[in-house]
């Protein structure tokens, strides 16, 4: 059975990019795979964090993962700061790479520019995140296309500390989605949709109410031409309009073009604004109810517990290759 890992930091706001492009991918894994899903609350850290935001959010987006469909029956769900282990290989694989494999690093560049301070972690958080993979011997890492670069760094500390060392680590491969691994802006859809937009009118929320989302897709932009086809060249909006139906239906996106063919965009967006509605209603719903229980809790600290057991054996094999006394 293939192994799985995958984190989602808990910075605030979970988007419908979020849940169509990474926690419904992960809901269909869990029953294909051996899972791990982390909140990774130390990346969160790499930048000025409010501590009792950080907490809350931690809790929120723990909930919205159980919310959306993860069974902690099937897969272990689990915070990061709980496993110690990911902190430890963090440091180790820090040794390992490379300087200037971490200043070429897009990301770091993107996140540091025209901020007074950048931390020493934002710098370095490549390595943690290979950390996280490597730990659990992950076969499969669902990534966006905006952390491939970080998934290739891992790909080569892993090569190249077993070719110092010897066979350590399994070489993770990137997953996916054929459709909706990124899902773009609803104001500029040359944009991915972000919850750190400055226009909350350009993403949708997890837990937007279904007023604000109908409100949000009536003005969400369209393209010159009135017909609703697929053509991300020279229809993007409708284009990502179109991926979001698709997803939030569970059709293909053929089908929904076939759907209104000839009526216009009118008809096509009030629709999308229901489909979504439905597909977030009984997440929001769960969710509340997590948070208003101690099920949470439990789960969490009972995934920690099978999370550290699991990476147990991976880090004392890598102490013990380094020559470090076990």
């Amino acid at each position: 059975m293939k192994r799985v890992f995958s984190g989602i930091q808990p910075s605030g706001t979970m988007t419908i990019g979020n849940y169509l492009g990474a926690m419904k991918n992960f809901v269909k894994l869990q029953d294909e795979a051996e899972c791990y899903f982390c909140v990774v609350d130390l990346h969160a850290i790499t930048v000025p964090q409010d501590p009792a935001t950080l907490h809350q959010n931690t809790l929120n987006l723990a909930a919205l993962y159980l919310a959306a469909g993860i069974d902690p029956a099937k897969a272990t769900l689990f915070v990061q700061s709980h496993v110690p282990a990911h902190a430890e290989l963090g440091w180790i694989l820090q040794c390992i790479a490379y300087y200037g494999e971490l200043g070429r690093m897009t990301q770091f560049k993107d996140k540091s520019a025209h901020k007074e301070v950048v931390t020493a972690g934002l710098f370095t958080y490549p390595a943690l995140m290979a950390a996280d993979i490597l730990l659990y011997q992950a076969d499969l890492v669902p990534v966006g296309e905006d952390q491939k670069q970080h998934l290739e760094l891992t790909r080569d500390v892993a090569e190249r500390f077993n070719k110092r060392f010897g066979e350590t680590f399994t070489i993770p491969d990137p997953y996916i989605p054929k459709i909706g691994g990124r899902i773009m802006s609803l104001e500029d859809p040359s944009r991915k949709m972000s919850k750190s937009d400055e226009s909350a009118g350009a993403y949708i929320s997890m837990l937007d109410e279904p007023d604000v989302i109908r409100k949000k897709i009536s003005r969400a932009v369209t393209d010159s031409e009135r017909e609703v086809r697929f053509d991300e060249e020279r229809k993007p909006a409708i284009s990502n309009l179109l991926t979001i139906y698709a997803l939030c239906a569970d059709k293909t996106v053929d089908e929904i073009a076939a759907q209104y063919q000839g009526q216009g965009y009118g008809p096509f967006k009030k629709d999308l604004a229901e489909v979504v509605v439905a597909a977030l209603e009984p997440i929001q719903e769960r969710y509340r109810a997590l948070l208003s229980s101690g099920e949470l809790q439990t789960i969490l600290r009972q995934g920690a517990e099978r999370a550290a057991a699991s990476a147990a054996p991976t880090l004392a094999a890598v102490k013990e290759k380094l020559g470090f006394l076990v």
